[in-house]
Order: C-alpha cells, then structure tokens, then sequence
C-alpha cells in the first residue's frame, strides 16, 4: 500500500538538497554513463565476434553488454528523477547514510533494465540462430528492419506509451504520488520508476537491431532522441512525431520487399 506523500523535515524543506550534494550526484550519475560508454567504445568485450555455439560465458558476455549498454544510453534520461528522489528523501532520519535510499532508488532502476537485457539476449540469440543479423548484429534483412520500425512507431502512438513516458516527464509527480517510507520503499519506487521506464523505451531499444547493436553512432542516437523525449517541453509531441516518422521509414522498407 502506497504510504502518504512525506511531509519534508524544516531542515529539508528550507534547505534542500545542497549545492555541494547536488554536484556529487550528478557527478557520480555522469561518471557511471561515462564508465559504460568507454566499455561500449573499447568494444563491449565483442573482439571474438558473433558466434553459433553460444555457452553460459558467452551469454553472460551478451547480458553485460546489453545491461552497460541501456545503463549508459538511460541513466542520464533518468537523472531528473534520481534528483528529485534524493531531495525529497533527505531526511533526518537516515542518519548517518543519507546517500543509501538514493543508491539502493538508482540500483533497482539498473535492475529493471537487466530484466530487460535478459528478455534482449534471447532475441538476440534467436535472431543470430535464423541468420537474421551481421556480425554487428544488425538487420540483414529488409522485412524484418521494416516490421520493427512500423512497430515501433505504432507504439509510439498507443495510450501504454504516453502513460509511461508521463510518469518519465514528472519527477516530482511520480515521486510524491509513488512514495514509501524506508529503505525498501527506496527500492521498489527504483523498480516502478525503472518499469514505466522501460514501458517506455523498450521499442525504441529493439531499433538496435536495425542501425546495429554495436553501431556506437546509432547507439548514441537512439539515447539522443529518449534524452529528448523525456526532457524537452514538448517531449510527447517530438515522441509522436518521431513514431510517424519510424512508421513511414518502416513502411517504405517493406514496400520495397
């Protein structure tokens, strides 16, 4: 059951978050998407190439490059939310550990798009079985980068979307309508925050599939436009905009076929 929103102690309400604490964390959010990206940009541990004989070493390798990967393109589109967390939950009872609600917030996040790293491994490794994509693991065929376009697109238009990319958009509304006291309350908001997250980009991650998963510049596209989305005034008209465009790109590719 959902707890009531908190009611901030003096020193929290007047004060805040301060200017110091503020650079820290943001500090400490660019610093673990840069640590990602120098893993994607030394190659994601891919150096021996896509293979036929997958064994549990190499499916781990898969899942640590898909989970550093969507860490390195969504944290910094979650760094509003991580924000407005760590102001609202800086109070005095946390004593000594002021940071750990916001560690163990910002981890269960992570933790919801390694559920979906794992969901993506399987299709990756589907995919790689019917010879569907390159060694780069992109698209070699036309009908199937076409259909995940036109999904894609059409998702950006459906009501699931817009919900969750509104939960993505208002920080202060998701944090005070969602909240629960303690420490497990910090985790279960990462994981909702992390769910309607994922609700919300999931289709425009499967476009790794077409541009290439280890496209570096597609890679950094793809976060550009979710950065966009989630952030810029008219975020929801740029996601609508962008899903007729994908459907018209997916459209024209299966006409072709």
């Amino acid at each position: 059951m959902n707890q009531p929103s908190p009611e901030p102690s003096r020193d929290a309400g007047s004060v805040g978050m301060r200017t110091g604490e503020r650079i820290y964390l943001l500090s400490a959010i660019a610093l673990i998407s840069l640590l990602c990206w120098a893993y994607l940009l030394a190659g994601a541990g891919m150096q021996m190439g896509m293979r036929a004989d997958w064994d549990a070493a190499y499916a781990g390798l898969m899942f640590m490059m898909w989970w550093l990967m969507m860490v390195a393109m969504m944290l910094p589109s979650a760094a509003p939310m991580i924000m407005m967390f760590a102001k609202i939950s800086r109070r005095p009872e946390h004593g000594a550990l002021p940071a750990l609600p916001v560690v163990l917030f910002t981890l269960a996040y992570a933790v919801a798009w390694a559920v979906f790293s794992i969901v993506a491994v399987g299709l990756q490794w589907g995919l790689e079985a019917s010879s569907l994509i390159s060694p780069m693991l992109k698209s070699t065929n036309g009908v199937l980068s076409g259909a995940i376009l036109v999904a894609a697109g059409l998702y950006q238009l459906t009501p699931l979307k817009h919900m969750c990319l509104r939960h993505c958009r208002s920080p202060l509304q998701f944090v005070l309508g969602r909240w629960r006291n303690g420490l497990g309350g910090a985790w279960r908001m990462g994981l909702e925050h992390g769910a309607y997250c994922v609700g919300c980009c999931w289709f425009l991650m499967a476009l790794l599939f077409v541009g290439g998963v280890m496209n570096i510049y597609w890679i950094a596209g793809l976060t550009l436009l979710v950065l966009a989305e989630k952030t810029i005034p008219a975020g929801r008209w740029f996601g609508q905009a962008l899903g007729l465009g994908l459907t018209a790109w997916g459209v024209w590719l299966l006409a072709g076929f």
